[in-house]
């Protein structure tokens, strides 16, 4: 298969015009339609973005001996998960206490390169739900690929240092919130992720 019949497949697959894709990618409609007939190849930037949109990679676009049900499993990395988390502007969280699910708006979010972490406040109901049933799940929606993102797991209170300062420095507007003593109140959640899909 060729790349430009994968580009094809990939955006009937997903329901998106040649105009659409086009719009999405900042190109003419024409450009799309050269691609699919393969009288024209994408821009590296371009493939890069095809890649992002449609979750293959760009070997698989690339590539006329692969077939995309035969590639390996990609597995999905903790930044991989913030980076699209953080295009889509937020994330809901759902936990579990008294046998109650309880699903909230989030917005803090962060990877220390191994796992995730959130970010709340431990004077929230949030952090009682978690002291009493660990396991949550996370989901965010992304409307320009339309694919939302789920992972589930469970969730472990982290004091350390290292990641109070590690959720300092990449919202510093909590420096100031949790400065002269209110540090205690900073409640950071470790997400043990069992399970992640990008669909």
């Amino acid at each position: 298969m060729t790349t430009g019949e994968k580009i094809a497949n990939l955006r009937k697959g997903n329901n998106i015009t040649q105009e659409q894709l086009a719009e999405l990618l900042g190109v003419t409609r024409q450009s799309v339609s050269r691609w699919e007939m393969d009288l024209a190849f994408p821009e590296t930037e371009k493939l890069i973005r095809l890649s992002k949109l449609f979750s293959c990679s760009i070997d698989y676009l690339l590539s006329e001996m692969i077939g995309r049900e035969t590639q390996e499993p990609v597995e999905i990395t903790a930044d991989a998960c913030v980076s699209f988390i953080r295009e889509c502007g937020y994330y809901f969280l759902a936990t579990c206490a008294d046998s109650r699910p309880r699903l909230r708006p989030f917005g803090m979010i962060l990877s220390d390169g191994q796992e995730l972490l959130i970010v709340t406040d431990s004077r929230k109901s949030v952090s009682a739900d978690l002291a009493q049933n660990s396991g949550v799940e996370l989901a965010s929606y992304d409307p320009v690929s339309g694919k939302w993102i789920r992972i589930s797991g469970t969730a472990e209170k982290d004091d350390s240092p290292f990641c109070h300062e590690l959720v300092f420095s990449s919202y510093p507007v909590l420096r100031k919130k949790y400065a002269e003593g209110r540090e205690i109140f900073l409640a950071v959640y470790r997400i043990h992720a069992e399970k992640v899909s990008i669909s």
